[in-house]
């Protein structure tokens, strides 16, 4: 039997000012309007200003507007989202949720940086694929570069958490960053599920991945390496279903359970 695994809640947070007492709207819907072409697009970030002060952003921050007026991104720690409203070249981004995961010092300073940049009216610049965002008083601004998606063959996914239906988990601790799988041009899956070593033929149809027989050195891990692997193991049997959404994996089985995995 395949163990439950526990759900990392998505907790409804108010975007905070400066100092983390002003309160605004809740979540809510925005709108996408006519001119600037900002849906439907996945933003790399590069950097945030605030004050003047400008900071480089980390690997992995990120954000994407959809057509129906909604921001979801990423800090380089945490996951947020916000309602976003589009008229001609202004983005007004209401408050709206992050997840509550503790973030290292100068990550949980970008991500201060971020929300109070990535808030309010804003006015856009695009130049090629680099879009500039900026308060009217020229004190706030996002710089942006849209990103293609990353392909399923050829890239090299690393897993970073656990499926079960529509709950997921955090890896063990101490396990981060050692799962990692690439499906090759060759129709081979390769890479690691933590500990061991993992090749396996591997037919990919526009919804499905079909794996052979597994063939895995036998490696004795540390506990959580080894659990990882175990959990992953367990969920590479038989048709799997797949989405690749930007540069994020989902790879589940018949019974919901799977992983997701960001591309190198």
């Amino acid at each position: 039997m395949k163990k439950p695994l526990v759900c990392a809640a998505l907790v409804p947070l108010l975007f905070l000012a400066a100092c983390g007492t002003q309160q605004g709207a809740g979540p809510g819907a925005g709108s996408v309007g006519p001119g600037l072409p900002v849906a439907g697009t996945h933003w790399k970030i590069g950097a945030v200003t605030v004050d003047g002060a400008r900071s480089a952003a980390p690997t992995g921050a990120r954000v994407e507007i959809t057509e129906d007026g909604r921001a979801r991104g990423n800090s380089g720690c945490n996951t947020f989202g916000a309602a976003v409203t589009v008229a001609g070249d202004t983005l007004t981004v209401s408050p709206a949720e992050v997840t509550e995961i503790g973030c290292p010092g100068d990550l949980a300073r970008f991500e201060t940086a971020l929300l109070k940049a990535f808030s309010g009216r804003l006015t856009g610049e695009l130049k090629g694929k680099a879009l500039t965002l900026t308060s009217p008083d020229g004190r706030r601004g996002v710089e942006l570069t849209a990103e293609p998606d990353a392909p399923l063959v050829g890239t090299t996914w690393t897993v970073d958490s656990l499926l079960s239906g529509t709950t997921a988990a955090s890896l063990p601790a101490g396990s981060e960053g050692k799962a990692k799988v690439t499906f090759g041009k060759d129709g081979r899956l390769t890479g690691s599920l933590g500990c061991n070593r993992v090749t396996a033929p591997a037919e990919i149809s526009a919804e499905t991945i079909t794996l052979g027989a597994i063939a895995t050195t036998r490696m004795i891990c540390t506990g959580p390496e080894m659990d990882l692997e175990t959990r992953l193991y367990e969920s590479l049997d038989g048709p799997l279903g797949y989405r690749v959404d930007h540069r994020t994996l989902t790879v589940t089985d018949a019974d919901g359970q799977g992983f997701t995995a960001t591309a190198a």
